[in-house]
């Protein structure tokens, strides 16, 4: 079959041998990915974007090459031909040229939409977001697996419905690909709060705020840094909600998400420190504006700063990618397993090997494994002699739940992106709990520790305190401060720790 004469030169040549290639490319990758049931992310990303992306540049060139070739018979340029100019199904060669142009042009656009579809599925799953450009992404997606959201997919919650915030992402997405190519991104990645969708549009599609239970248990257990690796129990009764579910959320921690009350506040770039809160009682149309004088307010304008209305991010900041402390890891450790828990003084040679920042995960592993056992040579012979099989069992369990929160290439840890839940290890509720938030009238934030939990238990294994369900205990810090605890704000020792 003869083809027009526009069709024989380079260009169409050129787009001709992209576009069969191309074809052949991706009919031998589908029939893998089917056949041999290929799950890789590399192997998609080839298949239903880089081969379709060559398929589509060999047949743009070959209709140019096609235009180009028959201005140049126009201009006399090559031998002129009238009926190149003309669409003339009596010619065979015009209907071989229309004919097989229209075959593969509809071959191409049924492909082309599948393809497209599994490409948009494809930049929209787990593995996408997680695996593809790994280094980077590494620390968010070894996370993601450890957390309670595992089973839901990141597009869910970082993209969510609709298309102007699938096109938002993907742009952004472009930019981010571009960082990484050049090696300019930044370590560690910041947090694009400002960018991140609100939690009605994403949390509540799961989540139904108005129906939390009630009040609800929370046991924890530490151990102390000493020769028993003394363990400290403590059991919380956290005020969920009110006494009663009928009551709804009129008291207690998720009071903040009442539907007829109204918190906004102004704050720094990260959140964590707050300089304004404004509350409005809906039904009433009350305003209550509270201001802290201590905060420093140097280069702070809040007629300019945007207020925002608090939702379930402003506690859960990391409901998907949380790092834990080395405190918090190691005590789950040593709870999880009694064997790591009966080593004299492992608690506290593992924070002294974990307190140190390491340059690069290799460097890391082989340095708490040596200081550790540094530690019981140096200090405790006996015990090396006597534990040393359980002490090498424990080193490695260390490690691997330290390189599960710590990732030095990214420069990420506990500490980079701190979870506002709580008051540990940030100053997260005391952000605005802290008696120093008043308004015109003297209405002040209190920093009532009751007024989110009681504390039913607490103390040592086998000398433990406890009260009635509807009573609290006051709080007895594990190793004596005085009055210290009082004073101050938990993370101004517990951040510096370790």
């Amino acid at each position: 079959m003869k083809l027009p004469r526009t069709y024989y030169n380079n260009i169409t040549y050129l787009g001709t041998i992209i576009a069969a290639i191309a074809w052949i490319t991706l009919i031998i990758f589908i029939f893998q990915i089917y056949v041999f049931r290929i799950n890789n992310v590399y192997f998609d990303l080839y298949t239903f974007i880089v081969t379709p992306a060559f398929l589509v540049i060999g047949h743009i060139l070959i209709p140019l090459g096609m235009i180009r070739k028959r201005r140049k018979i126009k201009k006399g340029i090559v031998d002129n031909d009238s009926k190149l100019l003309v669409l003339n199904l009596r010619d065979p060669k015009t209907r071989n040229a229309v004919m097989i142009f229209s075959v593969v042009s509809i071959f191409f656009v049924i492909t082309t939409i599948i393809g497209s579809y599994k490409a948009f599925h494809y930049t929209e799953s787990v593995e996408f977001c997680g695996k593809l450009c790994h280094k980077v992404m590494n620390p968010e997606y070894t996370a993601y697996q450890n957390s309670p959201h595992a089973k839901v997919k990141c597009a869910e919650c970082h993209v969510g419905e609709g298309a102007d915030f699938y096109v938002k992402s993907k742009m952004s997405g472009l930019r981010q690909v571009y960082k990484y190519a050049l090696g300019t991104y930044i370590r560690p990645i910041a947090t694009p709060i400002e960018n991140l969708r609100p939690a009605r549009e994403t949390c509540e599609k799961c989540h139904w705020p108005q129906k939390f239970y009630t009040n609800a248990l929370r046991k924890e257990k530490y151990y102390l840094a000493d020769s028993a690796n003394t363990e400290w129990n403590i059991t919380l009764n956290m005020k969920i909600g009110a006494n009663h579910q009928a009551m709804g959320l009129t008291e207690g921690i998720h009071w903040h998400i009442n539907p007829d009350i109204n918190i906004e506040y102004k704050s720094s770039p990260k959140r964590d420190v707050i300089y304004w809160i404004k509350k409005t009682d809906k039904k009433t149309g009350v305003e209550t504006i509270y201001k802290d004088n201590e905060v420093d307010m140097k280069n702070v304008d809040l007629k300019k700063s945007e207020a925002r209305s608090m939702d379930c991010m402003d506690c859960h900041n990391r409901p998907s990618h949380e790092y834990r402390s080395p405190s918090k890891y190691v005590n789950e450790l040593m709870a999880a397993n009694n064997k790591i828990s009966t080593i004299p003084w492992f608690k506290s040679a593992a924070m002294e090997a974990l307190k140190i920042n390491y340059g690069t995960s290799d460097s890391a592993s082989m340095e708490i494994k040596n200081k550790i056992i540094n530690f019981y040579k140096e200090s405790y012979p006996d015990f090396y002699k006597k534990y040393n099989s359980q002490i090498i069992t424990a080193i490695s369990e260390v490690k691997r739940v330290f390189a599960l929160n710590t990732f030095p290439e990214m420069k990420v840890n506990y500490s980079v992106y701190p979870r506002h839940i709580g008051h540990l290890e940030s100053n997260g509720c005391f952000r605005c709990h802290n008696d120093k938030f008043k308004s015109p009238s003297g209405k002040v934030i209190s920093k009532d520790c009751n007024l989110c939990h009681t504390i039913v238990a607490q103390g040592k294994t086998g000398d433990i305190k406890y009260t009635g369900i509807n009573a609290t205990l006051e709080f007895s810090h594990p190793v004596d401060i005085g009055d210290a605890w009082k004073e101050s704000n938990c993370m101004d020792c517990h951040s510096q720790l370790y």
